[in-house]
């Protein structure tokens, strides 16, 4: 049993940000402190890549195996692993219309990880916001019919959800953002609830981001941002659990995602 780092990351298309990827990745020389030392297992999102054109070599030559499911400029999801994952499936399986480019559900080292990339919904109005909704739907009925809640288990990614006013800078002007709407959140907290925020565990105060916009100026060194992205766990689980921080690193490196990586430590695993 050992120390393992399993993180989340939405690169925003994984062959424009592949030197980003593999710097980040490349980080092997951990100082002893919890935040430091490359990654065990890292869920992607917006990998924006057919399956025939995933560069799969370049993650090999990094050691990681790879299990993903992509399409052409949009969505996509992968994980990267130093040890192969295991009983990997794509999508929800439960007999409706499937989002295999959104959802990947995987064992490492008897720990379950469904990452999601969770759809964005444009506006409260448009009939993506619906379809934002019924997505979140049924990851809460994923997660009743697997029984994860007597597992090992994280529920991590993109989840374009700010659950709380200090998960982003402007609440107040940002009250009606389909990231941010109350109903959408209070849906969200319902999915949550029996699951553990890794990252509020250890930094329950305000003014830490995992997303800022290329829309706003400076928006890294100002500090505005939102925290959309997530590591979840079941009580068992988070028990295991010695940090969780957010690396903006990546961010000040050129061409860099809009997200940043999210990473959860673990002790005992």
């Amino acid at each position: 049993m050992g120390r393992i780092r399993i993180a989340t990351f939405n690169v925003n298309s994984i062959r424009t940000r592949l030197e980003i990827l593999s710097r980040w990745l490349g980080n092997d020389e951990p100082d002893g402190g919890i935040n430091s030392g490359s990654v065990d297992v890292l869920c992607i999102q917006e990998t924006k890549v057919e399956d025939k054109d995933f560069p799969l070599l370049q993650m090999k030559q990094l050691g990681y195996n790879c299990v993903y499911c992509g399409e052409k400029s949009y969505n996509g999801v992968a994980i990267l692993s130093k040890e192969p994952m295991e009983e990997v499936s794509f999508g929800f399986n439960d007999g409706e219309k499937d989002f295999p480019t959104r959802v990947i559900y995987a064992k490492y080292k008897g720990i379950w990880i469904l990452n999601t990339y969770v759809p964005q919904g444009k506006e409260i109005t448009h009939t993506d916001y619906q379809v934002k909704l019924e997505f979140l739907s049924r990851i809460k009925r994923f997660m009743d019919n697997n029984s994860i809640y007597d597992l090992p288990f994280l529920w991590t990614g993109d989840m374009n959800v700010a659950p709380t006013e200090i998960d982003l800078t402007n609440p107040k002007t940002n009250r009606e953002n389909v990231c941010f709407y109350l109903p959408l959140r209070e849906k969200f907290s319902l999915i949550s609830d029996g699951l553990v925020d890794l990252f509020r565990k250890f930094h329950p105060e305000s003014g830490h981001y995992s997303f800022f916009s290329y829309l706003v100026k400076d928006s890294l060194s100002r500090n505005i941002g939102w925290r959309v992205d997530h590591i979840f766990a079941t009580e068992s689980l988070a028990k295991k659990s010695c940090g969780c921080y957010i690396d903006r690193t990546p961010r000040e490196w050129d061409r860099p995602s809009d997200h940043v990586p999210v990473v959860a430590v673990f002790d005992g695993i």
